[in-house]
């Protein structure tokens, strides 16, 4: 079981974020939990890679001294699945904003799906979504967005390591993706519907590894949190 000196000396936790949830809030949750079980004013807590509101899955939590490792562990490939939908747009490439463009795809054959996919694969610059945590002098880029305010983003070099879909429900896309950190899988989307000469949203999104951790040993957040409340005090 943990106790204050565990975490003031360092922990690395495994999250299962929900969905609805943003990675700063579970930072929140757990910070909170261990500051009122402890009577500590403060103690860090952060994480390791961000994972947008709807997207669900691994989020590493570094706690204390650990918050020290934050950079180690965002460096190794990341592998997500998820849905994105084919013949659609959105301003965020996602469902945080609400469809906005509407665009054919009785055009796309399996073929075009296929080549389109292996398209991906390689090292490339990619533009991140303008809904997103971005800064541009200073300021948040989805705040910016909210804001209707004008957006240069600046693209970024990733690589897509691994590629593979299902277009059995097309025009829904199942797909499974492995990448190096920083990349959108938003943009993803969203380049997939272009390249296509057609359009896509994001529908669903799960981040199942990073690096050497797996969801599979992740827990739920308010979970974790039961586990520091039952935790004896320190004598």
């Amino acid at each position: 079981m943990f106790s204050k000196e565990a975490f003031l000396e360092g922990q690395t936790v495994l999250i299962d974020k929900p969905l609805g949830w943003t990675s700063f809030d579970v930072v929140k949750k757990i910070r909170w939990a261990i500051r009122k079980k402890y009577s500590l004013k403060k103690i860090k807590v952060g994480h390791a890679g961000t994972l947008d509101p709807l997207a669900t899955g691994l989020l590493i939590i570094c706690i204390g001294k650990h918050t020290k490792r934050i950079q180690e562990y965002m460096i190794g490939e990341k592998h997500y699945t998820g849905t994105f939908l084919l013949g659609k747009t959105t301003p965020s490439y996602d469902m945080e904003t609400d469809f906005d463009k509407e665009f054919p795809t009785d055009h796309i054959t399996s073929n075009d799906i296929k080549e389109t996919t292996s398209s991906f694969v390689g090292v490339q610059d990619q533009y991140p979504p303008i809904y997103s945590a971005k800064k541009i002098d200073g300021k948040r880029a989805y705040k910016m967005a909210r804001k209707g305010e004008s957006i240069d983003l600046k693209p970024s070099t990733i690589e897509i390591v691994n590629f593979e879909i299902d277009s059995e429900k097309f025009p829904e896309i199942n797909f499974a993706i492995s990448c190096s950190k920083g990349t959108y899988i938003r943009s993803i989307a969203s380049d997939f519907g272009k390249r296509l000469n057609s359009g896509a949203t994001l529908l669903k999104l799960r981040r199942e590894s990073s690096g050497n951790f797996n969801i599979l040993d992740a827990i739920d957040v308010n979970e974790f949190v039961t586990q520091i409340e039952q935790c004896k005090n320190d004598l």
